[in-house]
């Protein structure tokens, strides 16, 4: 049976339904979306995909910043620096040194 009970945050405003709940009822969830409704499709009560009518997609310039404030995701600190990413020194692992201690040595360097 589909779950409509409240929840907090961002799901709470949705309909959820598991995936064997979706395979069962895709004909019924596909018309409830072409009423303008979202649905979350969850994997052991996970969310994995979400149903939203194609007339309402959004941009990413749009969709972000309203997915950060509901604390869905969080944003870069800053704006990537394209040219500097594509044109740094590379990493080079030798002897015993692992990666993570190579990530944790460039990470202090402040590159």
């Amino acid at each position: 049976m589909l779950d409509f009970s409240p929840q907090e945050g961002y799901y709470s405003l949705v309909k959820r339904a598991t995936i064997s709940e979706t395979k069962n009822n895709l004909s019924k969830l596909l018309s409830q979306v072409r009423r303008g409704e979202t649905i979350v499709i969850l994997d052991r009560n996970v969310p994995v995909a979400r149903l939203e009518p194609v007339g309402g997609m959004e941009s990413l310039s749009t969709l972000l910043p309203g997915l950060a404030r509901e604390g869905v995701i969080s944003l870069p600190a800053k704006e990537l620096d394209v040219e500097r990413f594509l044109h740094r020194e590379k990493v080079r692992i030798t002897g015993h040194a692992g990666a993570v201690h190579a990530l944790i040595t460039e990470r202090s360097e402040g590159r």
